[in-house]
């Protein structure tokens, strides 16, 4: 037993088996180690725990009720699972024992907003987080990835979550799988497929009927980023966007939020859908305008810049937006291509200005210039334009 005052815990450690042979045994072990009557914080070192029976998990009830403050530490995936099931995750608070995973020299095949995705070997890929308290991200996106299956979205579920340097990461199986866009870099020639396959997934996204209150609202988050902008638009421009915004109506429909050529996966002949952290439900527009930069939007000073996001080139990148979004509109006529695109890019040029301000875009010479453009566009577009629907 560790030395103790009143706010600093008891820490005990675990190991070997615990059953219905030795659970009076251990007990009686662990109680010596503890002030009767005096309810201070424990810590249950669980780390060379190999197995518990039903009468080990009563121990932990009895602590439970006599050490309210108690924690469960250094769990391993097995022991984590039987406390999962039955139920001691909700009662107490338990920390899962994480392995060890190095990215070092692995292929990079996808980086969003909250992280990065590196293949760690044939069958796996791991979700990086940026944030080095991730645990509820990876809950959140764990959750919906299951919610999208549910629904018919087929995609991969996280089976294990490791360590990475410091940041939290999650393991994903995606066996032999290449991203579209390692198809469109390394054979341009199958870009007809991946349009027609990547359309195909966009249309099953937008008509999927979301149960109510089960994923984010984008329109709320687009209210936000628009609210931004008023303090960096003249207050008639300002207004406007706010209002274009507001109007859109409430839609229960999927989006994905991220939707790009890295975050489609072939595997085996499926197409899979990855990185379901920004899944939500919302108006087509917002969307497309997520798409709209993915391809075009955040390269539009610096064009080689594609290269190290998308793996292939501007020419590629565009060239792909407008062949994808014509085929979701079903239409070549291109002045209605066009109107959905400017009220696509209305929204994305609002997101790209907040996000680059919001990382000190205004201190750079490059940030600047870009900042300058997306305003220049997305003041042009507000003057043409008065709703965002299509």
């Amino acid at each position: 037993m560790a030395g103790s005052t009143e706010n600093e815990p008891i820490r005990i450690k675990l190991s070997g088996r615990v059953d219905s042979n030795n659970a009076a045994a251990m007990e009686e072990q662990i109680r010596s180690q503890l002030p009767a009557g005096q309810p201070v914080p424990v810590i249950i070192d669980a780390a060379d725990l190999e197995y518990i029976s039903s009468a080990g998990l009563r121990i932990f009830l009895r602590l439970k009720k006599q050490y309210p403050d108690m924690t469960i530490t250094g769990v391993s995936s097995e022991i984590y699972e039987i406390l999962d099931m039955t139920g001691f995750t909700e009662i107490m608070k338990v920390e899962k024992a994480y392995r060890v995973v190095s990215v070092e020299g692995c292929e990079e095949i996808g980086r969003g907003s909250n992280g990065t995705i590196y293949r760690i070997d044939q069958d796996n890929v791991v979700k990086v987080y940026n944030n080095r308290d991730a645990l509820e991200e990876i809950k959140h996106e764990r959750e919906v990835a299951k919610l999208a299956l549910i629904l018919g979205i087929p995609t991969a579920i996280s089976y294990d979550v490791v360590m990475v340097g410091d940041h939290y990461g999650s393991v994903f199986e995606l066996l032999n799988a290449r991203s579209f866009s390692k198809i469109l870099a390394a054979e341009p020639e199958k870009m007809d497929w991946c349009v027609s396959e990547y359309v195909e997934m966009l249309r099953k996204i937008h008509s999927t009927l979301v149960p109510k209150g089960k994923l984010p609202d984008m329109k709320k988050t687009a209210e936000n980023w628009a609210g931004f902008m008023q303090d960096h638009l003249d207050p008639e421009s300002g207004a406007k966007l706010v209002k274009m915004v507001q109007d859109v109506p409430h839609d229960d429909h999927m989006i994905h939020g991220d939707y790009h050529t890295k975050n489609l996966e072939l595997q085996d002949g499926e197409v899979l859908l990855i990185d379901m952290d920004t899944l939500a439900v919302g108006h087509p527009v917002f969307e497309l305008a997520s798409m709209f930069n993915a391809f075009q939007g955040f390269y539009e000073i610096d064009h080689d810049a594609i290269l190290k996001f998308q793996n292939f080139d501007y020419k590629t990148g565009t060239e792909f937006w407008n062949r994808s979004l014509a085929a979701y509109l079903e239409t070549d006529d291109e002045d209605r291509i066009r109107e959905v695109e400017d009220k696509a890019r209305i929204i994305g040029y609002t997101r790209l200005i907040r996000r680059s301000i919001r990382r000190s875009g205004m201190d750079t010479e490059k940030g600047r210039q870009e900042i300058a453009l997306w305003k220049s566009e997305l003041m042009e577009l507000l003057g043409k334009y008065d709703s965002l629907l299509f």
